[in-house]
């Protein structure tokens, strides 16, 4: 990991106030400080215009993050998403056969499922 004096000597002057960066791990767990949707509620509101790219590439953490995201109270505070939803697709099988999880599918209806709650979701092979 890049120290973190590296990662903000690269931000335009412009862009700090809004740059948010955490190196460290992140948690499903809804009720710990480590959640990011926890940080998401204390410090944004529906009148914010919040993007969010999701790629953590494991599994275990992604997907119940993601599903917390169809809950309201996330919901409506996440304008864009960005997701690679690692599923069993014969051209990502090399890079993706530990993580798969699913069908393409699976990734349209999650994605519709997102896409209802007011999210603009998009995803990327």
């Amino acid at each position: 990991p890049l120290p973190p004096a590296r990662v903000y000597e690269k931000i335009p002057e412009w862009l700090l106030q809004s740059y948010h960066w955490f190196n460290i791990p992140v948690d499903a767990e809804p009720s710990l400080k480590s959640n990011p949707w926890t940080s998401l509620l204390s410090k944004f509101n529906e009148d914010d215009f919040v993007v969010i790219k999701l790629d953590i590439d494991t599994v275990e953490v992604e997907m119940p993050l993601i599903h917390q995201l169809l809950q309201e109270k996330y919901s409506s505070v996440v304008d864009q998403l960005y997701f690679e939803h690692h599923v069993r697709i014969k051209h990502m099988y090399k890079s993706w056969a530990r993580s798969a999880l699913g069908s393409l599918q699976d990734t349209l209806d999650l994605f519709t499922r997102l896409r209802k709650t007011g999210i603009a979701a998009h995803s990327w092979v």
